[in-house]
């Protein structure tokens, strides 16, 4: 699996960036089962502020069920986590107020336009009308959608549409931005561009924590951790697990990995 191409000398744009030392997520054993089946099985980690968290792993391995306990979407089984201070057992409105969410599926309404998209998510956001009306020609204008803003949501192709959703999600400008799977189905080219707004949200100081089972994608996050059947298995830089386990892709040392589990 390659690279995307220019993705590197995107990165070495971007990679400068001031980490914060503050956690913007942390969790403590956190689990959640279905039945006897332990989809999330007593996982813990910290992501900083400001840092771009890789959650990596197989289709099935457990990243999706965690995000949505993350983004209090679904309540856990056993364990606790805190998202931006608060707690997912009871804090779950105040996390949804501090983060953007973009799920796995496209996630706007395709018979709606893409203007009409946007105003309903600030609407859903709590924005206020002006909020809203400034909030859609900043949207319409960095996304060169200006022309198509009329058009049904559907006309789009899945790279832009991947784009609106993403800008959908920062509207209320949440300091939290989780993404499942967001580049999976589009073009390298669209990917490359996706990876390089995910850097420019960053660089802002926003923290983005992305799940995905393109292990290309891992080489371009702060830090990463490998998810195999519902548990942490590694946890670590993308260069310090290239030097631990002496491989040169993070591909070689996913392989590697779930060849041991």
């Amino acid at each position: 699996m390659g690279t995307y191409p220019g993705i590197a000398s995107d990165y070495e744009l971007y990679k400068g960036f001031k980490m914060e030392t503050e956690i913007a997520v942390s969790a403590s054993k956190l689990s959640r089962h279905f039945g006897a089946f332990r989809a999330v099985d007593e996982i813990s980690f910290e992501v900083k502020k400001g840092e771009i968290f890789g959650f990596l792993g197989a289709n099935g391995a457990g990243k999706t069920t965690a995000i949505k306990m993350l983004c209090g979407l679904l309540k856990p089984t056993e364990g606790e986590a805190f998202v931006a201070g608060f707690s997912i057992r009871t804090g779950t409105a105040m996390i949804k107020k501090n983060i953007g969410y973009m799920s796995q599926k496209f996630s706007l309404y395709e018979d709606l336009t893409v203007k009409e998209n946007i105003e309903f998510y600030g609407g859903i956001y709590g924005l206020s009308r002006e909020e809203i009306a400034n909030k859609t020609r900043l949207l319409l204008s960095e996304l060169n959608l200006e022309n198509m803003q009329n058009s049904l949501t559907k006309a789009l192709p899945l790279g832009w549409k991947q784009r609106l959703a993403l800008s959908a999600s920062l509207l209320h400008d949440p300091p939290i931005i989780f993404l499942d799977e967001p580049t999976g189905g589009v073009d390298p080219i669209s990917r490359r561009n996706f990876w390089r707004i995910i850097y420019e949200i960053a660089n802002r100081g926003k923290t983005v924590f992305v799940t995905t089972h393109y292990m290309d994608e891992a080489e371009y996050c702060n830090r990463v951790s490998i998810m195999h059947k519902g548990k942490i298995i590694e946890l670590g830089t993308p260069t310090g697990l290239k030097q631990k386990y002496g491989k040169t892709t993070m591909q070689d040392i996913f392989i590697h990995i779930i060849g041991q589990n």
